[in-house]
């Protein structure tokens, strides 16, 4: 009985860091896109570098990455491999806000 309590307290503890220390991951292309203004673009563009930055962040050494380390190791390989995800998707809605803007002739 007590091994069945630690196993389900060590559980609840991996799948509550991994779930902590995941960055957004953007969708690239959204509805609407092609109706933004400049201003908007460029405020859309913004929001990319921020979501961008945060997944750079989640890289590297943070208080839940270290725990996840220790306590459940493969939490951070989960974590390493979202925020990869989130940086992709964050360069490409980036490159797709520009290639808008280009299009519509917005100053940058």
């Amino acid at each position: 009985m007590i091994k069945t309590f630690k196993w389900i307290v060590f559980a609840g503890i991996a799948a509550s860091l991994t779930a902590c220390a995941s960055p957004e991951v953007v969708d690239t292309k959204q509805m609407g896109d092609d109706k933004l203004s400049c201003k908007q673009l460029a405020a859309e563009i913004q929001e990319a570098n921020e979501f961008e930055s945060k997944a750079q962040k989640e890289k590297g050494i943070t208080g839940t990455n270290v725990a996840a380390a220790v306590i459940f190791w493969p939490a951070i390989i989960g974590t390493y491999s979202n925020a990869n995800d989130a940086i992709k998707a964050a360069k490409e809605r980036k490159e797709h806000l520009v290639a808008l803007s280009t299009k519509k002739g917005c100053s940058m």
